[in-house]
């Protein structure tokens, strides 16, 4: 099948969707499918999203996005998105009277109340209903929702939303992600606590770097937080961001993985940690509580991250976490999982 792909999370950016379609297009590919993805950079009208002006947002893409998707002519759209570009492509395919799927990534009515709640605490709750209406509308047509967990389906149905959802899982390229020799943090105590991520407001990253700890803390990743936190926590280790081999030579080095988000859908950073052999500290939330299924991954906590972390140290072994990965995690698996989705829109086995 050609399956076109429309996202507003797309390359040059670095996270977890980007990742995310990054691998499944691949893994699509690989198993004999035509696929294009179109993300902010096929536009050139484009402005910066305010307060995180690494992520593009597209103005006016209708015509254009109509042109490409024509031009393509693909059997099945996929909206990754609830930005300008996923809502310009919902009014397309509902426009010409086109079936598409979509994916719930990200927990935007956090993600937006949390920025509002900030300057303006009274209108938090407001912010987070607002949003919920809006992501809703936004997923109301199509005919599969994609979530990663079932903590996420039941949280999506409290909201109101109707739609079919399938499960679509992630996956961990296990010649990359594996337990090893430390090479990183030689001049650092431990033990290391490592997080992986965005610095942003909506990961909750004070909770981790406020946390008493006998060893260091290590923050990779970037963001529109880093600038405060790194001149509000001068003790902690920011590394910035980093991709392939040093990224996984960073998660080897490391004692333990923190995550201290309570607004993700999943967390593609807990899987690789655990691939590359780390227990996991977290809350059980939504995302973390659906990965660390077993004693031997770590351990989370309603509301106290430090014990996580101190049981989680104690837990299990880096080759049973790498072992679990890889019988429950793979590309492969999540290939099969979307293509099963799209065939049964279009009335296939």
């Amino acid at each position: 099948m050609k399956i076109l792909i429309i996202s507003d999370a797309w390359h040059p950016q670095v996270n977890g969707v980007v990742r995310t379609y990054e691998h499944l297009s691949a893994e699509l590919r690989r198993t004999g499918h035509d696929v294009k993805v179109i993300g902010p950079a096929d536009f050139p009208a484009r402005i910066p999203m305010p307060g995180y002006s690494e992520i593009q947002l597209v103005i006016n893409p209708q015509g254009r996005l109509r042109r490409m998707a024509e031009e393509f002519a693909p059997d099945h759209i996929h909206i990754s998105t609830e930005g300008p570009l996923g809502w310009a492509a919902r009014k397309y395919c509902i426009k010409h009277g086109k079936k598409f799927s979509s994916t719930y990534h990200t927990h935007f009515p956090d993600y937006i109340a949390k920025r509002v709640g900030r300057f303006l605490p009274f209108l938090y709750n407001w912010a987070h209903k607002t949003a919920i209406n809006v992501v809703r509308k936004f997923h109301s047509e199509s005919s599969n929702l994609y979530v990663a967990t079932q903590s996420l389906e039941d949280e999506l149905r409290g909201w109101g939303f109707t739609v079919p959802m399938t499960r679509l899982l992630r996956g961990v390229h296990m010649d990359l992600f594996y337990p090893g020799e430390k090479t990183e943090f030689q001049d650092l105590k431990r033990p290391v606590a490592l997080y992986v991520g965005r610095v942003a407001i909506e990961k909750n990253l004070e909770d981790f770097l406020a946390m008493d700890w006998q060893g260091s803390k290590v923050i990779v990743g970037d963001g529109p937080s880093m600038e405060e936190l790194t001149r509000k926590y001068p003790d902690a280790h920011f590394a910035g961001t980093k991709q392939g081999e040093a990224l996984a030579a960073h998660y080897r080095s490391a004692d333990l993985f923190v995550f201290p988000s309570r607004t993700d859908t999943f967390g593609m950073v807990l899987i690789e940690a655990l691939a590359s052999g780390l227990p996991v500290a977290g809350y059980n939330v939504t995302g973390p509580k659906d990965i660390i299924t077993e004693d031997f991954l770590g351990a989370l906590h309603e509301d106290d991250l430090g014990d996580a972390a101190q049981r989680a140290l104690k837990t299990g072994t880096p080759e049973q976490r790498a072992a679990h990965v890889k019988t429950h995690y793979t590309w492969e698996n999540t290939g099969r999982q979307f293509m099963d989705a799209v065939k049964k829109i279009y009335g296939g086995p």
